[in-house]
């Protein structure tokens, strides 16, 4: 998609990879962007920075992601672009409470599912609309130290697939986000285990990332690789399962020490 004129949502706007991302679609000539995040302050700095409209809501509750739909198309227009961007990193094992696997489940999968459910219908009746999601290489390769997030960011990338597949045919366009390691406030932990083991081949900078992206979504592109390693990684574990697992298992033991 070109994004000249086009309005567009982001979540999880407050910084990082949202904040590029709505930097990056102004830059890009896009008529609106709503910078959406559970922080107001966080929410109202990045419209101030930016110039795009604030948002606060909380993408874990199904009403909140009703509010974000109704509000944009009332007040402003149409949505031509959804990004599903917040995210978070909790659950490091199995061991982790339950409270931790929840909230992962809400807001790594449900709030994609959320936005689409409510989204879906309306582009379809105008014909046509994009979603981009973001999940994870995680999603592809799993996650060393985060049990929850490697999980539900599998279940991510599984939905996206099942939305593009499904209502392609109508004119629902979907684009699936699979960085490693950003340098942002969740990958501020060097301590972190996952972080440890994400960050393996570097960080990049958001608005690195950023420029990847709007690349990708010209050519309506599902996947987006911003490291391309990954897909090196995906060929290997599909190509000999056992070799893979015993690998990633070398590397937990160099990162954890254990």
């Amino acid at each position: 998609m070109q994004l000249q004129d086009k309005i567009v949502v982001v979540t999880g706007a407050g910084s990082g990879i949202g904040k590029a991302l709505v930097k990056k679609f102004l830059a890009e000539g896009a008529a609106t962007v709503v910078g959406v995040d559970i922080n107001p302050d966080t929410a109202r700095q990045t419209a101030a920075d930016l110039g795009c409209v604030a948002m606060t809501a909380d993408v874990t509750r199904e009403n909140d992601v009703i509010r974000i739909i109704e509000d944009t198309e009332r007040d402003i227009g149409p949505i031509d672009l959804f990004c599903s961007n917040a995210g978070l990193v909790t659950g490091a094992s199995e061991q982790a409470p339950d409270d931790q696997w929840q909230l992962s489940w809400e807001l790594n999968v449900m709030s994609h599912v959320y936005a689409a459910r409510h989204l879906v219908p309306r582009m379809i009746k105008r014909g046509g609309g994009h979603f981009l999601n973001t999940a994870s290489a995680a999603g592809l390769l799993n996650q060393i130290g985060g049990a929850a997030y490697g999980t539900t960011k599998h279940a991510a990338v599984g939905f996206a697939e099942w939305l593009a597949l499904t209502y392609a045919h109508q004119g629902i366009k979907v684009s699936l986000l699979c960085p490693q390691a950003v340098r942002t406030a969740m990958t501020a932990d060097i301590d972190n285990d996952a972080i440890k083991a994400a960050s393996t081949d570097g960080m990049m900078e958001p608005e690195q990332l950023a420029d990847i992206v709007v690349e990708h979504l010209r050519r309506d592109a599902f996947l987006i690789l911003t490291h391309e390693e990954v897909k090196v990684y995906m060929q290997r574990k599909t190509a000999d399962y056992d070799r893979w697992i015993g690998g990633m298992n070398r590397l937990q033991q160099r990162v954890t020490g254990q």
